[in-house]
């Protein structure tokens, strides 16, 4: 009985022996094969290092570039070795994730913007178009384009227009500041001619100064304001913003409009190439959503919106918006504006929908703003859900990001770079810039825009807010149903609203900034299209 007692353990000791020996030696293989570099696994780029790009001209599929001559600033696709390793911890690869990030199909839509065969360079000119651009970066863009048009339909000679100083931001840049003059000239060279400054023999000749008409179509151009011409040899326009008819123009002064917005207005070298710097330091965090959080004290004193302020707050903006003579609006309701979906979403809103669409806790969020009403504190809500929030000023150093201080617009135009390069891009209010960065995406191959419904969703935040409603799947899947078509797909651009009239028609269209399609954007098989063919 010794003895076979003395066997048995022995033979339970090469057992586990054996056992010891072939986990040890599984461990090795796993280190072996899983401890790699990332530049040695075939297809897999390095996350350690930011993303490359050349600064050229790129037809490689339907999204484009930032870094091409087409449009100002201008995008590419990603390398497709790093868009394979641009997934989120957490998210997995699932085709949940995929969907998040996935832009909406673009439909064969492309860039068309040559002009008609018809179309001559310009002929002599008429007299000179003096521009007073208006309002903030995005305002004054969309004006210098439609006043490009403007000269065209004309005939006059365009004088680079003059940015806006005195408006709620007291920026002191000049048109050279912000945009690139030379390209602007050179570009537009088959179009309109245009120069920096009057000759100096009309330096002091009695100019006619005008407050074009909204909205206004050809006639009004070619018939009442040209014939200022007989009379005088300089126009100034008073105001640039929305003085170009959306619609009902001809084919060929629509797609100028795109040439100017997308081709010609390219920001100054330095303004592109910081840009092109933050886009970079935002990509090797992964794919990301750039946030328009139209949250700053200018918006809301303007727009009236008090929810969730305090009273010293509330009195605060009604002071601002008082003492600000060219706001026509003094007295808001703040709870019908909110109601009627009017005021923009509070970041802790914004971190409540983020969520409900599905968007993991360690998604990189650019923020694209200026200074945030309440700082911190009133970030905090957005902050406890999503905390890698980024903002040029963490992503650049102090003596990079100083020659763009306290110049509104061209810290701006940082931040509208960043924005039309986003994987995702969601304004929490349909303000100019989100206008402006929406269409431009369209533009560029319908990258995913999703858009609030913010007049549906403060009902259901105010659920939340008195218990009747919790955060969780319930609310995910009313979210997610109800932004399924507000994402970015190609689509007509909107006409007036039925029934209304005069101002109030046009004033209900879709802005032309904000979709291009259909003149400036064509389906990629028409033969009888002049698109451009992306392969």
């Amino acid at each position: 009985m010794q003895k076979l007692g003395r066997r048995a353990l022995v033979a339970l000791r090469r057992l586990l022996t054996g056992a010891i020996c072939a986990i040890a030696l599984l461990a090795l293989l796993s280190v072996h094969f899983r401890v790699f570099p990332f530049s040695s696994l075939p297809g897999i780029a390095d996350p350690r290092k930011l993303p490359t790009y050349e600064i050229k001209y790129q037809r490689q599929g339907t999204e484009q570039s930032w870094t091409q001559e087409l449009v100002p600033p201008h995008f590419s696709k990603p390398p497709a070795s790093s868009r394979k390793t641009r997934q989120l911890d957490g998210a997995n690869g699932s085709s949940h994730s995929v969907k998040l990030w996935k832009p909406p199909s673009n439909r064969d839509f492309v860039p068309c913007t040559e002009p008609g065969l018809n179309y001559m360079p310009p002929g002599d000119s008429r007299g000179y178009l003096l521009v007073s651009t208006n309002g903030g970066l995005n305002q004054m863009r969309a004006g210098i384009c439609d006043m490009v048009a403007v000269a065209r339909i004309m005939n006059a000679t365009l004088v680079i227009p003059e940015l806006d100083k005195r408006s709620f931001w007291q920026d002191t840049s000049n048109f050279s500041d912000v945009f690139d003059e030379d390209h602007f000239i050179n570009a537009l060279a088959n179009d309109v001619r245009v120069i920096r400054k009057l000759p100096e023999e009309l330096a002091t000749v009695t100019k006619a100064v005008k407050y074009f008409k909204s909205w206004s179509g050809m006639d009004y151009y070619q018939n009442e304001i040209a014939s200022m011409w007989d009379e005088h040899k300089v126009i100034r326009a008073a105001k640039s913003d929305s003085r170009l008819a959306n619609n009902n123009l001809p084919p060929d002064i629509q797609k100028l409009r795109c040439r100017a917005c997308y081709g010609a207005l390219r920001f100054a070298p330095k303004i592109e190439a910081m840009g092109k710097i933050l886009v970079d330091r935002m990509r090797a965090h992964g794919p990301y959503i750039a946030l328009h959080l139209r949250y700053e004290k200018d918006m809301l004193a303007f727009s009236g919106c008090t929810h969730d302020l305090s009273e010293s707050e509330a009195e605060e903006l009604q002071l601002i918006r008082e003492n600000t003579s060219h706001w026509k609006v003094k007295e808001i309701d703040p709870l019908e504006q909110r109601f009627k979906g009017y005021c923009p979403l509070t970041p802790k809103e914004v971190g409540i929908f983020l969520a409900a669409l599905g968007y993991p806790p360690n998604t990189p969020i650019y923020i694209a703003a200026g200074e945030i009403y309440g700082g911190d504190s009133r970030m905090a809500g957005l902050r406890a859900r999503y905390p890698k929030l980024m903002r040029k000023e963490f992503l650049a150093s102090a003596e990079e990001l100083q020659p763009f201080m306290n110049h509104a617009s061209q810290m701006a135009a940082l931040d509208y770079i960043v924005s039309v390069e986003s994987d995702v891009f969601i304004p929490s209010y349909s303000g100019n810039m989100a206008r402006a960065v929406e269409g431009h995406r369209r533009f560029l191959g319908h990258k995913k825009t999703i858009s609030p419904d913010r007049k549906t969703l403060v009902r259901l935040f105010d659920k939340i807010g008195s218990g009747t409603l919790k955060e969780g799947k319930k609310l995910s899947i009313r979210i997610i149903e109800l932004h399924k078509r507000r994402q970015g797909s190609p689509r007509k651009r909107k006409g007036p609203i039925a029934g209304t009239k005069g101002t109030d028609r046009f004033r209900s269209e879709e802005p032309f900034y904000v979709n291009p399609l259909p003149d400036c954007l064509c389906h990629r098989e028409s033969p009888s299209s002049n698109a451009l063919q992306i392969s």
